[in-house]
């Protein structure tokens, strides 16, 4: 693993972005969130373009005129995107956004029944979920998210849209955002059944090494490899990295294959290579318009490899122990770094799996 250069950490230090400043501050430099000089940077981040921006479409009431889930300016996704640039906690001028998306997500399209059970939809409810907790908005209906979330739990730990039995088992995309909700509401709540249902929803990504098929070793869609950022609820390398981390469960051997992936991708100055993305810089309803750009380091990228802290040092088991990569901490994304530095090689199935299968070869 090539270490950040000092130059490039020191540019990241000393970004023109207060978001940027404050992702590298905790999760790089180690410095606790609540320090002076944490709240110093984030309470610059209200007043960045950027946040402006998002805000601007805002009616007197403080609501947004579009649907919630509007892509990406409706209130779900505002909430969603300040909470991911580390926004100040505990703003009540958010409050009526708040309302938005808890009332829509209350709406009685959203449960349905379905084979006796009442299912609700996980992705926006745990997007809502973590979001609210991480802006410092939750009250006592951020429970009953909380609530909703492990009760529609599948069986084999994960979630899925698809709500009939041809929906088993659970989507990998389905999965992410409800457990990374369900290990946030879990750390501040002290929720021993928040606790449990993340474990669980962790070991359906563990089990199969992050992205592979548990009947082959064949890696579930080629599109799970490529970095983005922002992910907006898409499943890939990367998100999976961050909110393993995040649940503290990124130090587990099955995460090993996955980091040395990731590893292969970074550039030579430390950071790592935006490959593709999700979203389109403009204002136009309905088409995935972003009302700005995120810059040429996103937070995500800062955050997720970034919990090397956590992790065992270099004595430890294997070429991934010792780092969270610092990729997504150290390096981080660029946009204008070139796409070149993907998987050299064939993607091969893992090392056990390989050995299994010559053993039962013939010969």
């Amino acid at each position: 693993m090539r270490e950040l250069h000092g130059a490039l950490l020191d540019q990241l230090r000393h970004d023109a972005e207060p978001y940027h400043r404050a992702h590298v501050l905790i999760h790089i430099v180690g410095r606790d969130p609540g320090s002076r000089e944490v709240r110093i940077v984030r309470d610059e981040i209200p007043d960045t373009v950027l946040v402006k921006t998002l805000l601007a479409e805002r009616q007197a009431d403080g609501r947004i005129p579009l649907p919630p889930d509007d892509r990406w300016r409706g209130a779900h996704w505002v909430l969603v995107t300040l909470a991911e640039l580390a926004y100040p906690e505990g703003d009540q001028g958010l409050a009526p956004l708040r309302e938005q998306v808890l009332e829509w997500l209350g709406a009685p399209e959203h449960p349905r029944e379905i084979a006796g059970r009442r299912r609700w939809p996980a992705v926006q409810g745990g997007n809502a979920l973590w979001a609210l907790l991480s802006l410092g908005l939750a009250d006592e209906r951020t429970e009953e998210l909380a609530r909703r979330l492990r009760e529609g739990q599948r069986p084999d730990g994960g979630w899925n849209r698809g709500l009939g039995p041809a929906a088993s088992p659970s989507s990998f995309t389905e999965i992410l955002i409800p457990l990374r909700a369900l290990a946030l509401h879990a750390h501040l709540a002290g929720s021993a059944e928040s606790t449990e249902a993340a474990a669980r929803a962790a070991e359906v990504l563990l089990s199969r090494g992050l992205y592979r098929r548990p009947q082959n070793g064949e890696v579930i869609r080629r599109d799970f490899l490529s970095l983005r950022y922002p992910s907006y609820g898409h499943y890939d390398l990367l998100f999976g990295l961050k909110v393993l981390a995040e649940a503290g469960q990124v130090t587990d051997p099955r995460c090993s294959e996955a980091l040395d992936l990731l590893e292969a991708k970074q550039l030579p100055d430390g950071g790592f290579p935006a490959e593709a993305k999700h979203y389109r810089v403009g204002r136009q309803e309905g088409g995935n318009a972003f009302p700005g750009r995120l810059g040429r380091y996103p937070p995500a990228a800062l955050e997720s490899l970034c919990h090397r802290r956590c992790l065992p040092g270099p004595s430890g088991r294997g070429k991934a122990a010792g780092r969270l990569v610092p990729a997504v901490a150290h390096g981080q994304l660029s946009d204008h770094a070139p796409a070149s530095a993907c998987l050299r090689g064939p993607l091969l199935p893992p090392a056990g799996m390989r050995r299994r299968r010559a053993a039962a070869q013939p010969g």
